[in-house]
């Protein structure tokens, strides 16, 4: 085992030190409490302006595609109710039909934008990227409402 120490012909100065080590020359590993060699701790980076936005996670992705499949199997179901709902109210089945297919497109437009901007939203809830989705999910949306009060 080497002496943590500095050799004996080492220069006064330990070189560069980071900041609260007071101890330990630069290069050399510091000791604990209980007298055990350790490493240093490593230096936190604050997040610069402009700079580029941190990768996402395949896990992350994983669950966020998961919920996102769920919503589309709820959406279906929501979609056959609203097309009940207009056939009970007398609406043309064709009519009824083409807006639930634009209901089911709206949620699912707008869902997509929320569950990527819950994912990474340094990264995804960005003009280019949140902007058609929910700009076209709510045009689907009122073209639902607005096809099935014929």
């Amino acid at each position: 085992m080497q002496n943590p120490q500095a050799p004996a012909s080492a220069p006064a100065d330990p070189g560069f030190k980071l900041p609260g080590d007071s101890s330990a020359p630069a290069g050399q590993a510091g000791k604990d409490a209980d007298g055990a060699l350790s490493t240093q701790a490593p230096i936190e980076v604050a997040p610069v302006l402009g700079a580029p936005a941190t990768d996402t996670a395949s896990r992350d992705l994983a669950i966020g595609g998961a919920v996102f499949l769920v919503l589309l199997i709820v959406y279906f179901f929501v979609r056959n109710a609203y097309v009940h709902h207009l056939v009970v109210k007398r609406v043309a089945p064709s009519t009824a039909g083409s807006a639930g297919w634009l209901l089911f497109v709206g949620l699912s437009f707008v869902s997509a934008a929320a569950v990527l901007a819950v994912i990474n939203a340094s990264k995804f809830l960005t003009l280019a990227i949140s902007a058609p989705l929910v700009g076209i999910g709510l045009v689907a949306l009122g073209a639902a409402l607005f096809v099935g009060r014929r």
